[in-house]
């Protein structure tokens, strides 16, 4: 389901609590932000297709320059997972296992955070899947491009901070 524009910023405004963000601009379906007053920046994006959902989905990539975080990877998932259940990344012909619990994942590891954000700057698709409560299967589907360009503001938003 496409989504304008105007919606995933008003999403990334209301996604955290009420904090001062700049929107950087709009990538496609990505946008970027930075939160000048943590400092953070991320470039987020909601899936493009997806099943029924309990909660608002969407993926970012994040940068905190004061921890030293660059391109933390996090999905917000489009529906509570299973307890126990895993959570796969599909990319670029690749296949990631992802943490997590609840409705959200992370990279295992910086080594897999770094592999995902490069066959993001030059997929076309992303699909991140698991079992909700009851057992199902689900799956969230993003387009990526205007990722690349949403990370780089991102990355430049933050720079020297």
């Amino acid at each position: 389901m496409k989504r304008p524009a105007f919606f995933l910023c008003l999403f990334a405004l209301t996604a955290a609590p009420a904090q001062a963000r700049d929107a950087l601009g709009m990538f496609g379906s990505w946008g970027a932000f930075r939160d000048a007053g943590i400092p953070r920046c991320y470039a987020i994006a909601m899936p493009e297709k997806t099943a029924k959902a309990d909660v608002d989905a969407y993926a970012d990539v994040g940068l905190w320059p004061k921890k030293g975080v660059r391109g933390q990877v996090h999905f917000r998932l489009s529906r509570r997972m299973q307890p126990g259940a895993g959570v796969q990344l599909s990319l670029g012909g690749q296949h990631y296992r992802l943490m997590g619990g609840g409705i959200d994942a992370w990279a295992a590891d910086a080594r897999m955070e770094a592999a995902i954000v490069a066959a993001m700057r030059s997929g076309e698709i992303m699909t991140v899947s698991s079992r909700d409560g009851a057992g199902r299967m689900f799956a969230d589907q993003y387009t990526l491009p205007g990722a690349a360009t949403a990370m780089d503001a991102a990355a430049l938003a933050c720079a020297g901070r």
